[in-house]
């Protein structure tokens, strides 16, 4: 894997494929339900485990935070793996990075069915972590492969984000009859099974072959293995930070020390070397800042529906997924309608105009739930929700598309530099999400149980009242009137808590309205200072034009 320098720098910059043949038409829906079939084995072996680690830590006997290093074991690998993969790709061909990646996956899955206890469980989602990455790579290929050059950047990226957003509501949908079927082994059945449909997929639609560029020199080893360390680092402390609080435990200090220190170096190897596997400098142009912003706060936003929604019926209200299946269709039927609306809107050349309405989507959503209570069931965020889904189909695309562009236009070399951006924004920036939003929810719940309890008083004739009212169904058990009078204040702190954590919800849902708001008034400014320039520009064309 060493080379020189030169040689692969002329190499990466000539490594762009022909332009293949049209594709006949009868091929084209074959290789978009081929590419919705990778994307959701990817998406549902990353969710499984996620969504249902209340229901499954009984069968690997841990605790609720023992379980949540399920996720961090899963992405920890995960997150910087798409990184590697453009240049692996790039220099042993598409098929054999093709297959190589699907038999990984299907062992992967394979092994998930002989998982007995939590360290087994642990060990065996760190591998599916590493053999998942491949294949929403292989999804985006195969969509933009159904397409012509033309399209690529619009309908292709539009419908390959629109597959991104599939694997979570159908994760909520699949899973009752999972557990029921087996607890553990019942979720990756399924995994296994897909895995298993998508192995003939790289045989009979093979994707275009790019012709095989010799990229991989000795110093990107060590430059990913930095990035690597650091993205693994920074997702094992967002994983499962919340629940052993930050403050509260010294080795998660030591964790993002090890994370921070890993990317400075790996930002300073990079910066010296005359091919580097990132460009940091082209990474920190204004544009590239610009989109990473973007991305970041979208996914932040997002993390609204992924996240908050979620934990708030299951941990809340108490609500289990059979419960919510009406929800989850809406959501999932609401992502396919706003990913197929910003489709058509993006071939008729629409950007930003497209990211206003989704940011208004999602603020109004975001806004709406903002006003839950304790009687907050699914039907009254229907509407929200409906909102919220469709417009996170609507962002993400023509974002990505610029960049990819971007990209594009530099050279191939610079796709690994967008992967980063990409990678970050959306992997870890999800982890972000769900670590803020957690965070943000346990500290208002405190905030608001303070307050509450701060009024309730025995000495005030309405509290003694709801406490006589609340112990009575107790009065034929319990013939002790002090002990009566305790479990009526007992049942009162329950009330108490109960609120508190409503209200903390309710902030959580506003925060995420006003970040969608606020991000809508800078894509305002944003665009109104782009007009103003170019007015500027043609303005002074006009008086030098005039001029001679």
């Amino acid at each position: 894997m060493s080379g020189d320098p030169g040689a692969v720098a002329n190499a990466e910059a000539n490594a762009v494929p022909p332009a293949p043949p049209p594709m006949p038409g009868w091929k084209v829906p074959l290789y978009i339900a081929a590419s919705v079939m990778f994307f959701l084995t990817q998406g549902l072996g990353l969710n499984l485990a996620f969504a249902n680690l209340t229901q499954i830590q009984g069968t690997i006997a841990a605790t609720t935070t023992e379980s949540a290093w399920l996720s961090a074991a899963y992405m920890a690998p995960n997150v910087s793996l798409a990184i590697a993969l453009v240049k692996i790709r790039l220099q042993y061909g598409v098929r054999n990075f093709a297959e190589v990646s699907i038999l990984g996956f299907v062992l992967a899955s394979l092994l998930n069915l002989f998982v007995s206890d939590l360290h087994s469980a642990i060990v065996v989602r760190f591998l599916s972590g590493i053999a998942g990455a491949p294949l929403s790579t292989l999804g985006f290929l195969y969509m933009l492969e159904a397409f012509e050059p033309a399209k690529k950047m619009t309908i292709g990226v539009s419908l390959a984000m629109m597959n991104t957003l599939l694997a979570a509501p159908i994760t909520r949908l699949v899973s009752p009859s999972l557990l029921d079927y087996g607890e553990w082994r019942g979720l990756y059945t399924l995994e296994m099974a897909l895995a298993l449909l998508v192995m003939p997929i790289i045989y009979l639609l093979p994707l275009t072959p790019p012709p095989r560029v010799k990229v991989i020199v000795l110093g990107d080893i060590f430059s990913y293995l930095l990035v690597a360390i650091g993205f693994g680092c920074l997702a094992v402390a967002l994983s499962v930070g919340r629940l052993y609080w930050w403050l509260e435990v010294p080795w998660l200090g030591v964790v993002l020390a090890i994370a921070v220190a890993s990317l400075t170096v790996a930002i300073v190897v990079e910066l010296r070397r005359s091919t580097p596997l990132i460009d940091v400098r082209w990474l920190l142009r204004p544009e590239i800042l610009h989109l990473t912003a973007i991305l970041l706060i979208f996914r932040i936003i997002a993390a609204e529906q992924t996240s908050v929604v979620m934990t708030f019926y299951q941990n809340a209200v108490g609500l289990l997924y059979d419960q919510l299946s009406m929800l989850y269709w809406i959501i999932l039927a609401f992502s396919v309608i706003g990913g197929l609306i910003c489709t058509v809107f993006m071939s008729y050349g629409f950007s930003w105009q497209i990211q206003f309405v989704a940011l208004v989507l999602m603020g109004v959503g975001c806004l709406m739930d903002s006003q839950v209570t304790n009687l907050t069931r699914p039907e009254q965020m229907y509407l929200s929700q409906a909102l919220v889904a469709a417009g996170a189909a609507l962002f993400l695309p023509p974002s990505m598309s610029e960049g990819f562009k971007a990209a594009i236009t530099k050279g191939p070399p610079y796709l690994v530099t967008f992967f980063v951006v990409f990678t970050f924004t959306q992997s870890i920036g999800g982890l972000i999400g769900s670590a803020f939003y957690g965070t943000l929810i346990t500290i208002r719940e405190k905030f608001h149980s303070a307050v509450l309890t701060e009024h309730v008083l025995l000495t005030d004739p309405h509290v003694a009242n709801r406490v006589s009212q609340l112990s009575s169904s107790y009065g034929k058990v319990i013939g002790d009137s002090a002990l009566l009078k305790g479990e009526g204040v007992a049942l009162l702190g329950a009330q108490v808590s109960r609120e508190a954590n409503m209200l903390a919800y309710g902030d959580a849902f506003l925060v995420a309205a006003v970040i969608a708001f606020l991000s809508l008034a800078g894509l305002s400014i944003h665009v109104l200072f782009r007009f103003v320039r170019a007015r500027l520009a043609d303005d002074r064309l006009e008086v030098v034009t005039s001029n001679q």
